[in-house]
């Protein structure tokens, strides 16, 4: 009887915490008039949704925003689960002073190193476009992936690899069919965190992408001075799906990649 009433206080504080504060938010989108001490709104319309989707920019932005996550999630993968392997099942020289190294961008301000890193990406050309918003959002989500799969890296034993090595398999094959299914976990956890931090990426983007790439954030923002609190509830709904519909995605592609798994 505990454990039900347990279950039902940790549910119901799950949901007031994460879930109704996205449909209060969403409620609130599609009101006009509602203020307090009103208990329900005066109308519904949804003259909110038709402002933000007659913005010219926002389907563009929308697509830039999903593009710059995807692109920085794989390119986190691809260089924190080896380095992040390296750090837990290996021994390199200087260990800790990679990890601190590692660790640095988000112990440093990380605009402090975007003006510095600002004029080189001039000099390369690859300011004022969508590759170098890619690259100077890898400062602030490289660190956080590294330790999170690092962390799964820790909890696995080395021997599961050497026993399907003993067997022929080869080193790749061992890493996706034996090591990668039990680092599924932290490679979810990794992803979404990763997505969610170069999505809220404001200042690093108007600064490295000159105003020449827009994603959701440089058109979010102004409008927190917006007198429209129905607009302003309608972009937050709109910024909260977007880690929802990547979480879709990447739980799809999870699925597809065990469904490979068990065809093996």
């Amino acid at each position: 009887m505990r454990k039900k009433w347990t279950k039902i206080l940790l549910s119901s504080l799950l949901f007031f915490l994460f879930i109704f504060p996205v449909l209060f938010l969403f409620f609130k989108s599609i009101t006009f008039g509602w203020n307090w001490p009103d208990i329900l709104p005066h109308t519904l319309n949804l003259r909110a949704w038709t402002v933000i989707f007659n913005d010219p920019l926002i389907y563009r932005s929308l697509f830039t925003t999903v593009f710059i996550g995807v692109v920085v999630v794989i390119l986190n993968y691809l260089i924190a689960l080896p380095a992040a392997y390296a750090l837990s099942h290996g021994n390199p020289r200087g260990k800790t002073l990679i990890e601190t190294i590692l660790l640095l961008p988000i112990l440093v301000p990380v605009l402090a190193i975007a003006m510095g890193l600002h004029l080189v990406m001039i000099r390369l050309g690859i300011a004022d476009n969508t590759a170098g918003v890619i690259l100077i959002h890898l400062l602030p989500t490289l660190p956080y992936a590294v330790r999170v799969l690092k962390a799964g890296f820790d909890r696995i034993s080395p021997d599961w690899v050497k026993q399907s090595r003993t067997i022929g398999t080869s080193q790749a094959a061992a890493f996706f069919i034996v090591l990668l299914p039990m680092m599924l976990p932290s490679i979810r956890s990794a992803g979404i965190l990763v997505f969610v931090i170069s999505l809220s990426q404001y200042v690093l983007t108007a600064i490295i992408g000159g105003g020449q790439v827009t994603t959701l954030p440089l058109l979010y923002y102004p409008f927190f001075n917006s007198a429209n609190e129905a607009v302003v509830a309608g972009f937050s709904v709109l910024f909260a799906a977007l880690p929802i519909l990547f979480l879709i995605l990447m739980e799809s592609s999870i699925y597809l990649y065990k469904q490979w798994l068990h065809r093996l």
